[in-house]
């Protein structure tokens, strides 16, 4: 079905775009459905509604809230089982003990089956160590935790998994966001930035709160942000770092129905990692905004920033 003859969309009222946590959860969305069912020809556009931008997800028919959090439910599920979340709890992990992982999902991929592959190329490369002296790989760039203080990276996936259910779904997605849950989080929302400098009281005691449905599917947009080994360094998609800037990851609002191979693509777009992208370059592939967030570390852990407009 042509795009232009696609039913009414469902929107995802809960998510803001602005948000780096809010448009990983809206992309891994629509890579979840997608999978769960090809047939149903998904689509995700963004409009404009209360100041921010508000992501639609259109499929060939109709559907209700309740309908795509059951079609959600099973995949986020089974996804325990992944053999990607569980080699290790965290990414510091030798460049021959992650080879023989990258060889696993390779001899596992299929052509309509490549989930495990996606995950292992989202997360590092193994013929790049961190050092001569130090044959840790070099990871993503959304890897934020990797054991201090408890928090793991792929063990907090992996928990996300075993407890998020409908109802955490349905608060991120549809209802504006309470932060009522507690941890695990993978620290990409700007909130999760717990600095003393930044709180009127001493942070430490506080219970660490979250949204736990929009981290699980954010999970599920890591394979939409594969790396890839660049002239000094490992890169990831849709981040760029500059001298005096640090760590910045970029990301896209489009005003179009694109399916989930077409974001890949965007995602991409060399022009969203300039200083000051082309507005009108952009403008004509459907993109009305881009989005910047900084990644900061802060002793042993990294947070992302407030997002400006690029």
């Amino acid at each position: 079905m042509p795009t232009s003859e696609l039913p009414p969309g469902l929107l995802l009222c809960g998510i803001d775009g602005s948000n780096p946590l809010g448009f990983l959860a809206a992309v891994g969305t629509l890579r979840v459905a997608t999978c769960a069912s090809p047939s149903s020809n998904w689509h995700l556009q963004w409009q404009a509604r209360d100041g921010t931008w508000t992501p639609q997800l259109l499929g060939n028919d109709p559907f209700s809230e309740e309908d795509l959090i059951d079609l959600l439910m099973p995949l986020l599920t089974k996804a325990k089982d992944r053999p990607a979340l569980t080699f290790a709890e965290n990414l510091n992990v030798s460049c021959e003990r992650f080879r023989a992982v990258t060889e696993r999902a390779q001899a596992a991929a299929t052509l309509t089956d490549r989930d495990e592959a996606d995950f292992v190329a989202a997360f590092g490369c193994e013929s790049l160590p961190i050092s001569a002296k130090d044959p840790t790989i070099q990871d993503t760039a959304l890897r934020t935790m990797s054991g201090a203080g408890h928090q793991h990276f792929l063990g907090s996936m992996l928990e996300l998994i075993r407890t998020t259910g409908p109802d955490h779904l349905r608060a991120s997605l549809f209802l504006p966001w309470q932060y009522s849950d507690d941890r695990p989080n993978l620290r990409w929302d700007p909130v999760d930035d717990r600095r003393y400098a930044l709180r009127w009281n001493e942070p430490s005691g506080d219970p660490v709160r979250t949204m736990r449905g929009a981290n699980r599917l954010a999970v599920e947009a890591l394979p939409l942000f594969p790396t890839a080994a660049g002239e000094r360094r490992l890169q990831t998609t849709g981040f760029s770092q500059r001298p005096g800037q640090g760590v910045l990851f970029t990301w896209p609002i489009w005003d179009v129905p694109l399916n989930i191979g077409t974001v890949r693509s965007v995602l991409s777009l060399p022009e969203l990692q300039e200083p000051r992208p082309n507005r009108d370059v952009l403008s004509a592939m459907g993109i009305v905004e881009v989005y910047r967030s900084e990644r900061i570390t802060r002793d042993k852990y990294r947070n992302f920033t407030a997002a400006t407009p690029a």
